[in-house]
């Protein structure tokens, strides 16, 4: 009998990643950290934007999303093997990345973005391979997509559809109507409403003087260590949802999210 169907508490283990999954979904530190390097309140870092930027930075990360689509597709679901742990590889990547477009200002934070935004999603597959996702499949694309619209915001957020589940439904009710890997314009807009906010942080935080030629390298580490995080959250439920049916792993996340212990979770740990 598999796991799914099997009644009785979640592992140990499990428990922990459910746990640790809620962290790195409900609680993303990206806007804090980013506030931190620029030495600025989030506020005053969001304020930073001129508004004549804005619709730029909309079309570049549009463009940016469906580029880096383009490029997992073009050389396949494979994740290839890599000469050093892939954390390292595209930690080296980013800053390498970032401190290249950092070094023209803003311009070039633009230009540079479609390929930071490559490199977080090469690096958000190969979290989901090792949670056991199963690249080849027809959804693993728009899975991994998924993931910079669940470590971002949209102005139009309140507490009741901001949450990690609303978001995802609403991610799924956007990708309706997909065949095989091709991936929707409407579902990569919806993606790019969320990610859009980070980005903005990224491009004010990297204007900011306090951080020098050194800005565009910092804010790409703090982007990759941001969306490693909600990426292996993301793919750790789906995982538990494998093994347990999502269901009874949807129920767990309630009760975490309630603060109850919850009958089906271990006490004391």
């Amino acid at each position: 009998m598999s796991l799914a169907t099997t009644a009785g508490p979640l592992a140990p283990r499990d428990q922990r990643d459910l746990l640790a999954a809620y962290e790195a979904l409900e609680n993303p530190s990206l806007a804090a950290r980013l506030a931190a390097l620029a030495g600025l309140p989030v506020e005053a870092l969001r304020a930073r934007l001129p508004a004549a930027l804005q619709g730029s930075v909309d079309g570049a990360v549009r463009a940016a999303l469906t580029l880096a689509m383009s490029a997992a597709l073009r050389s396949g679901p494979a994740v290839t093997p890599l000469p050093v742990p892939s954390g390292w590889f595209h930690r080296g990547l980013a800053f390498a990345s970032g401190a290249m477009g950092g070094a023209f200002g803003l311009p070039g934070t633009l230009m540079e973005l479609p390929v930071s935004t490559t490199i977080l999603l090469r690096q958000i597959a190969a979290v989901a391979a090792e949670e056991g996702e199963d690249l080849g499949a027809p959804e693993a694309a728009a899975e991994c997509l998924k993931v910079f619209a669940l470590g971002g915001s949209s102005p139009a957020d309140d507490a009741a559809e901001s949450g990690y589940f609303a978001v995802r439904l609403a991610l799924a009710e956007a990708l309706k109507g997909a065949v095989g890997r091709t991936v929707l314009p409407g579902f990569v807009a919806a993606v790019a409403s969320r990610f859009v906010g980070p980005v903005g942080l990224k491009v004010t935080a990297q204007a900011a003087p306090v951080l020098g030629a050194a800005a565009g390298a910092a804010v790409n580490l703090a982007f990759l260590q941001h969306f490693r995080s909600v990426g292996r959250g993301h793919f750790v439920l789906r995982r538990l949802e494998r093994a347990y049916g999502p269901a009874r792993i949807r129920a767990a996340w309630a009760e975490v999210e309630a603060g109850r212990d919850a009958p089906f979770l271990p006490r004391g740990r």
